[in-house]
């Protein structure tokens, strides 16, 4: 789409709608615009008590346009300035876009992924729930089903910060190795069958780093409230590396204030009794087994190696087991899938009782095989479908929606929704989302979120990708948990009372 911006260079703002509004168009920036082309001038306006948004868009050959306003706040306070303007130009190519296209997105005129965080931002400044919806609704021309999932979700939020002080964590270790690669992955990770000889130098090192992390949260006096090792496939490790990874973990790091320990184990082929034993043996609480799908056909599609029986097979070993809270993983938009088999395989979860479900929208990125093969995927439109009997059928089960965020390539931009029965919510997964407390980040792909609630500012601190980079570079990485003491001594200490 050929852009123009006059009177503002907000152009974060105008292509972040423009991609969700025209999800296959990129951004060309052009001096003229021409009407019969796909292009949109976006005009910025400042009167002596209103700043209004124009955008003149060109579409199908018709002129459309949309226009917003509001009250210019005080210009001194320019993060708050730059805000409300990006809000009204967005606003502005929102109405012009619906109005040509015919289209209502369900998510309005929001971009990023986080979008309960405007709901959020209401209720601690004092607005009632009821106000807060009111306002997503008009301001931001969100539905009122999504809105209602940015309330729930923005109050579990606000309920998990109440429990929170300034020394408290969560750790996060990654392990990027699993048995296959799905289609739609664009995690780091790599096959065993490929990789399986970095396993044991990759282990070798993350030892190396437990260590010097654990250092560094007893120095701090940190207390780790919650643990996930995620990947990839943790439990792509033999039973014998997952003791040693759980035994370096426990060994090293004081736990005594830890709420909740979760593991991936997203692969029923991953699995087995003496594996799970290990993982009860660590006093895990919470395991990931996801499926993504009960419809064995659609399980083909993606590129995995097991059937829904495996699936069945494997639940039936985590319950014997006895794991608190169990969590199913499932994707709406799979390849092959269809609203119907979406609904068949979300009643079989349901049979299962588990305590969380999470439902994730299919997002097309780069470098997963769905995107480089260009495998066709359900429109938005049956995405939409899933989606709504998703929330239908799990708020009618007595789930509640407890953690929310949106990807980028999504059929419809639609969402992705953590749900639980109430009280099994997930403390890392609202923490991360909502950017509660300091992430503590370790193993290949890991990514540091150091948290400031005060200012607002979050540092991150990167791990290499790839598991031969990691071995190589875990010197470095050590090296890196410096920066960790230095933005807690100096940013986050000084508002702490009576060291």
């Amino acid at each position: 789409m050929r852009l123009h911006l006059v009177g503002h260079d907000y152009k974060y703002a105008v292509e972040q709608i423009m991609l969700t509004l025209f999800p296959q168009e990129r951004p060309l920036y052009a001096d003229l615009i021409w009407p019969e082309t796909l292009s949109a001038r976006v005009t910025l306006t400042h009167g002596a008590r209103y700043s209004t948004a124009v955008t003149d868009l060109y579409y199908e050959g018709a002129h459309h346009r949309g226009r917003a306003r509001i009250t210019t706040p005080d210009r001194a306070d320019t993060l708050a300035l730059d805000r409300a303007m990006q809000r009204i130009i967005k606003l502005s190519f929102y109405r012009a876009a619906t109005e040509a296209t015919g289209k209502i997105p369900p998510w309005g005129a929001t971009t990023g992924i986080r979008p309960g965080k405007l709901a959020t931002t209401m209720l601690e400044a004092g607005q009632n729930p009821a106000q807060v919806t009111r306002r997503m609704q008009s301001d931001y021309q969100i539905s009122p089903r999504r809105a209602a999932l940015c309330l729930d979700t923005a109050s579990a939020g606000l309920a998990m910060k109440a429990g929170l002080d300034l020394r408290d964590i969560c750790l996060y270790v990654g392990i990027p190795f699993c048995p296959t690669r799905c289609a739609y992955c664009s995690f780091v990770s790599h096959d065993v069958a490929r990789s399986g000889p970095l396993m044991e130098p990759f282990l070798a090192a993350l030892e190396r780093e437990i260590a010097a992390t654990a250092q560094v949260v007893s120095d701090l006096g940190l207390n780790i409230r919650a643990f996930y090792i995620g990947g990839g496939t943790p439990t792509a490790f033999s039973a014998a590396q997952l003791r040693r990874l759980t035994g370096a973990l426990s060994s090293q790091f004081d736990l005594t204030h830890l709420r909740e320990y979760t593991v991936e184990a997203g692969r029923p082929d991953t699995l087995d009794a003496e594996k799970l034993q290990v993982l009860r043996d660590a006093e895990v609480t919470r395991i990931c087994l996801n499926p993504q799908t009960m419809e064995d056909h659609v399980l083909e599609a993606i590129g995995r190696k097991h059937t829904a029986a495996d699936i069945q097979t494997a639940m039936e070993l985590v319950r014997q087991m006895g794991f608190p809270v169990v969590n199913m993983d499932l994707i709406a938009g799979l390849p092959a899938d269809s609203p119907a088999g979406f609904a068949r395989t979300l009643d079989q979860v349901l049979g299962f009782g588990v305590e969380n479900i999470t439902i994730h929208t299919l997002a097309r990125k780069k470098g997963a095989k769905i995107k480089v093969d260009g495998l066709s995927a359900p429109g938005a439109e049956a995405v939409e479908i899933m989606l709504d009997t998703a929330i239908e059928t799990l708020s009618g089960a007595g789930y509640v929606p407890y953690y929310l965020y949106r990807q980028k390539f999504t059929a419809g931009g639609f969402e992705n929704v953590g749900w639980c029965k109430p009280g099994t919510e997930n403390l890392y997964n609202i923490a991360i989302m909502e950017e509660l407390c300091s992430i503590l980040s370790l193993g290949g792909g890991a990514s540091t979120k150091l948290v400031d609630i005060h200012t607002g500012r979050i540092p991150r601190l990167y791990n290499p990708k790839f598991p031969y980079e990691y071995v190589e570079g875990i010197d470095r990485i050590l090296g890196s948990k410096e920066k960790i003491k230095e933005f807690y001594e100096q940013e986050v200490f000084p508002h702490v009372i009576d060291l």
